[in-house]
């Protein structure tokens, strides 16, 4: 979850390595540093808690120059959030080091470390990846021949950068669980742990894979297999498109990213769908082959993505006639399951790199699944490259920590997938239709949906004194209800819970008092009925109800329900449209409430730690 850059040039690369962490702050912002070398081997290092400004301001003309440097924005795993614990870190004066991941290790290392004569004046684990390195030294030739022998003493995940004091011209860097990629230059090169910090300077990358070491120097680079053996990855020229800097004039990135949903889901269907059908292998090649057998969808994902995959279960039984069971990540690879015959493995992820996930896909390949697919929004990612099939949302780059263009072309991928296995299980002629119908009116549904805000935002007024709310939703607007208490949860710190409406019997409403609100998503189909005797039971109990609902649902607002008439809309898509309204009113609740709505509390975007 922490950013890492680093470069080797023959200039000062102090603004490079500063540009680049603001371009990947949203990865982690409790504290950031950066470790400098210059070619006669002066050494500098500056670090502060807080956002990258912090560490800018404090850098100077004496101590922000060097040739070859490695930098840090930190999302805090082990210690607290202290300038003594933030990256980069030192061995005796010598090896710097940053790194994102966690090493599950360090107690033991820790133990021989103290043993061997190094003192511990961090609380994280990533000072025992220096002082190992430094201890190695002795035994070995280079720098790094010693950060081969080291990596295979951590166990756990790292993307890391090492640089020795001795050798400013160069660093090394090692790969395993957490992603890192390499930017080519001319007569300079560069490492981060996404291609977004190195975009100013660079357009031609090589993605590291698992357990790859690798040489940086000005003028080349050198990789080495998990076996230590050299080996040539392939250079990727970028056409991603992404200014950090930049929010459109909107006051925050996840406002930018709300009203960008009509556009994305757009650029998702362009070529890929028709009131015709769909394109012939949108999922990849030989997609049609692969799709053809399957009888089975096992979803695995985490977080908001897990509600996608939660949404496209109702879609896939409903529509598509194949059985499907959706699994949150972290619990799928840690327990025996069973493989059903014909079985296609979906992942889920944003950034295609959230360590559960991609374990949980390793962990299917050795299972024996059919095929594998991911969904995903970045071009190069591990789960892109390591899956048989994989579908781009074309989301673009995805800034705010609580995801929201992302989760909606994600939808819009599970409705394609929807059709193009239906097509092989007896879709009826009337699901096929109303599917198509919905997609192609999708993008124009969510900017009518859009115009809600102001009155969402009148709304979000009654929310800033409370501390507790309950979402309820049926169906397929269930996992919809979920991902709202999510949203309202990340960026207000509102406690959100999200229920089956059938189940607020069953429990939920002994929390209900005037002082806990209750959302209710009520789409107009045929489980409304049902939904409306759950509202009732909320307003016998003084319960504040915020109701969002098609306006052929007769529902009226009054001292205790707030109505908000959503468009009508086709069934079919009718989760992905409820989704606006609910982030529009996590949005509106975290402004009120002064919180970060941008880089909320503890939490940070890609999560490629377990």
């Amino acid at each position: 979850m922490c950013g890492i850059v680093g470069a080797v040039a023959e200039r000062n690369v102090v603004e490079i390595l500063l540009e680049g962490l603001k371009r990947l702050e949203y990865r982690g912002y409790d504290s950031a540093g950066v470790a400098l070398l210059s070619p006669n081997g002066d050494f500098s290092r500056v670090r502060r808690t807080g956002k990258v400004q912090a560490l800018a301001d404090a850098i100077t003309s004496e101590n922000g120059v060097g040739s070859t440097g490695i930098a840090h924005t930190r999302w805090a795993t082990h210690g607290g959030v202290t300038e003594n614990n933030a990256h980069p870190h030192t061995s005796s004066d010598r090896i710097a080091v940053v790194h994102n991941g966690i090493i599950e290790n360090f107690g033991e290392l820790r133990t021989e470390l103290r043993d061997k004569g190094y003192t511990i004046s961090t609380d994280t684990d990533t000072e025992t990846i220096a002082h190992t390195v430094h201890s190695l030294l002795d035994t070995n030739d280079t720098l790094l021949a010693a950060v081969q022998e080291a990596v295979t003493k951590f166990s756990g995940a790292y993307g890391t950068v090492i640089m020795d004091r001795e050798d400013p011209s160069r660093v090394i860097v090692a790969r395993s669980g957490s992603p890192l990629v390499i930017g080519l230059g001319v007569g300079e090169n560069f490492i981060a742990s996404d291609q977004m910090a190195l975009l100013p300077v660079t357009r031609r990358f090589i993605f590291l894979e698992e357990g790859d070491v690798a040489e940086i120097t000005r003028r080349g680079v050198n990789i080495f297999d998990v076996d230590g053996h050299p080996v040539v990855r392939d250079i990727v020229e970028s056409t991603v498109e992404h200014d950090a800097g930049d929010k459109a004039g909107y006051r925050h990135y996840m406002l930018k990213e709300i009203y960008e949903q009509p556009t994305v889901v757009r650029n998702a269907l362009a070529g890929r769908v028709s009131l015709e059908g769909l394109t012939p292998d949108i999922f990849g090649e030989n997609a049609e082959t692969l799709l053809r057998d399957v009888k089975h969808v096992q979803i695995i994902a985490c977080g908001t993505s897990y509600h996608a995959g939660m949404t496209a279960r109702y879609w896939l039984e409903q529509y598509a006639n194949v059985s499907c069971n959706v699994e949150i990540a972290s619990e799928f690879r840690y327990r025996k399951s069973v493989v059903h015959p014909n079985s296609l493995l979906v992942t889920i992820s944003q950034s295609g790199e959230t360590a559960d996930t991609l374990a949980a896909l390793r962990l299917a390949q050795e299972l024996g699944y059919m095929s594998s697919l991911t969904i995903c929004n970045v071009a190069g990612s591990s789960l892109v490259r390591e899956s048989d099939m994989a579908f781009m949302t074309k989301a673009g780059a995805e800034i705010g920590v609580a995801s929201t263009k992302a989760f909606t072309t994600q939808l819009g991928a599970f409705l394609m997938l929807t059709l193009a296995l239906g097509q092989h299980n007896g879709m009826s002629d009337e699901a096929r239709d109303d599917i198509l119908n919905g997609l192609q009116s999708l993008p124009s549904k969510l900017e009518e949906t859009l115009s809600l805000a102001a009155e969402i935002e009148d709304l979000a007024e009654e929310f800033a004194d409370k501390h507790h709310s309950l979402f309820l939703g049926r169906g397929e607007q269930y996992p919809i209800a979920m991902e709202g208490a999510l949203k309202l949860k990340e960026i207000s710190y509102i406690h959100a819970e999200a229920y089956a409406s059938g189940e607020l019997k069953h429990g939920p409403l002994a929390l209900i008092d005037d002082e806990m609100p209750v959302i209710v998503v009520a789409p107009n189909n045929e489980l409304l009925e049902k939904l409306k005797s759950n509202v009732e039971e909320v307003r016998a109990r003084g319960g504040i109800m915020y109701v969002f609902a098609d306006k052929d649902t007769a529902f009226e607002s009054d001292e205790t329900m707030r109505v908000i008439n959503v468009p009508q809309c086709a069934e079919s898509v009718a989760p992905i449209i409820y989704t606006i309204p609910l982030q529009l009113l996590s949005y509106y609740v975290a402004l009120i409430k002064g919180t970060d709505v941008d880089q909320p509390r503890n939490l940070a975007k890609s999560v490629t730690v377990e």
